[in-house]
This record gives structure tokens, C-alpha cells and sequence, in this order.
């Protein structure tokens, strides 16, 4: 079953160098897109904030600590992201 996971990443903490807009051949992508490498790993518990999965960039030795997110599951019609958080506010986005 697939799972869908919710959450946020700091923008401002992504150094333009990591985003690659070459190919392996060095000629820029056709389509002129862009991409940043990211590591994603699920953790076995939720942290103390309930979250399950952290995004972070970079190697060992340079990693940046990128965001995290929680687990949406509909309960009973309801929007709710896993550890009781409700997502009901009225915003239009």
C-alpha cells in the first residue's frame, strides 16, 4: 500500500551549486530543467515531533539538513496527518 508524506523543506539552506541543470554529456538539460540530489530516509519511529521521514543534501561530510515530513492518512473523512494533527484550516492553498 502506498503511503503519502507531508512536510516542508528550508529553500533557503539549498546552495545553488547543488542544483544540476547538465547532463552527463555537460549540455544542458532539453527541457531546461533543474534538479537537487536529496536523501530521504524513513525513520522506524516518529521523532518527538511526529515525524517520520527527513530530507537532507550533500555527502557525509557536508550534509545539510534540509526538513522533514509526517504521514497523511484520511481518518473517517477527515484530513489528518499521523500524530493528531489536523488539517482543516480554511486556507484557499
Amino acid at each position: 500500500m502506498s503511503k503519502l508524506y507531508l512536510g516542508s523543506i528550508d529553500v533557503a539552506k539549498i546552495k545553488k551549486e547543488l542544483i544540476v541543470s547538465k547532463g552527463k554529456d555537460g549540455l544542458p538539460f532539453k527541457n531546461g530543467a533543474k534538479y537537487l540530489d536529496v536523501a530521504i530516509w524513513v525513520n522506524d519511529t516518529p521523532d518527538q515531533y511526529g515525524n517520520h521521514l527527513s530530507i537532507k543534501i550533500g555527502g557525509k561530510e557536508d550534509s545539510i539538513y534540509l526538513g522533514n515530513a509526517k504521514e497523511y492518512v484520511k481518518d473517517g473523512g477527515n484530513d489528518v496527518k499521523k500524530g493528531g494533527v489536523k488539517d482543516d484550516d480554511d486556507l484557499p492553498f
